[in-house]
């Protein structure tokens, strides 16, 4: 019984920095345009530490999944999570900011 609150403990300590460390990823920014047949979006943000970005810029980054493309519009602020790769930044991850 022991154990299994142990593992149980472990794993809500996990889930909760991990959360955390995925909040502490994304990145604050605003739509500025969607390009669906180049599969890219144009985010204007703030600084993007998770990049080594330290200064606010606007830029265009490829997605992952053009399926992302219709979960927003132009205009809308959001918090997004990308990566660096061989071929640029690649938004992984978006959503409308609350």
């Amino acid at each position: 019984m022991n154990r299994m609150i142990r593992i149980a403990a472990a794993a809500a300590l996990a889930l909760t920095f991990g959360g955390a460390f995925a909040q502490a990823a994304a990145i604050n920014g605003e739509v500025k345009k969607i390009d669906e047949g180049a599969g890219k979006i144009t985010l204007k943000h703030g600084p993007a530490k998770s990049l080594g970005m330290d200064e606010p810029m606007t830029m265009v980054y490829r997605v992952k999944d053009p399926a992302l493309l219709k979960q927003v519009k132009v205009g809308d602020k959001v918090k997004f999570e990308a990566q660096e790769g061989d071929g640029g930044y690649t938004v992984t991850a978006i959503q409308k900011a609350k």
